[in-house]
């Protein structure tokens, strides 16, 4: 493990670790994208959409990557300095083992233009890269055809499918299983 950066940057975007200051702008692509991202996340009280919560959830991320645990990215539009996505590897796994778990949304907004796919390519690179990870895994909802591509096109493979994996918008939902493995270890 390693010391995270301050920032990892992009043409077009600044991906910054949480912090506590950016919960405003947490809070705002939240409420902002709420119905954008319900079908693919848990169910969230509403206490989840207060500034109090999004705090508590960045202090909690902070502390991940403190641990070596986590590296939780917010992603900023270079151009603007708006918040439009997230990225987070959690679970972080040592030992034999060296891997961790992918999640990342991107605002409705931004969708369509390649910035996740140009996030991700950086944050994937950078973890293999800095934190020496092996293998990153992923999954995605079988109909979420969008997540789909852009796993496919950042070289994530097929693994598996899992059924009833995750409990998101309220049921039990089958997922397909990816990963990526890296490509200097091989």
């Amino acid at each position: 493990m390693s010391t995270i950066p301050d920032l990892l940057e992009t043409p077009r975007l600044v991906l910054r670790p949480v912090a506590e200051r950016h919960a405003a702008a947490v809070l705002a692509y939240c409420e902002n994208n709420r119905e954008h991202l319900a079908p693919w996340e848990p169910l969230r009280a509403p206490s989840y959409y207060t500034l109090e919560a999004v705090a508590q959830r960045l202090r909690d991320g902070r502390e991940q990557m403190a641990a070596g645990q986590a590296l939780h990215w917010l992603v900023f539009e270079r151009e603007t300095d708006a918040l439009i996505a997230q990225a987070s590897f959690t679970a972080i796994a040592r030992g034999v083992f060296q891997a961790c778990y992918l999640g990342f949304s991107i605002a409705r907004s931004h969708e369509g233009r390649g910035l996740m796919q140009e996030c991700l390519e950086c944050a994937i690179e950078d973890v293999f890269a800095r934190e020496g990870l092996h293998r990153v895994m992923a999954s995605h909802r079988p109909e979420n055809l969008r997540s789909a591509a852009l796993l496919a096109r950042l070289g994530f493979e097929h693994e598996g499918f899992a059924r009833a994996y995750l409990k998101i918008a309220g049921e039990w939902a089958d997922h397909v299983l990816l990963a990526k493995i890296n490509p200097v270890e091989g």
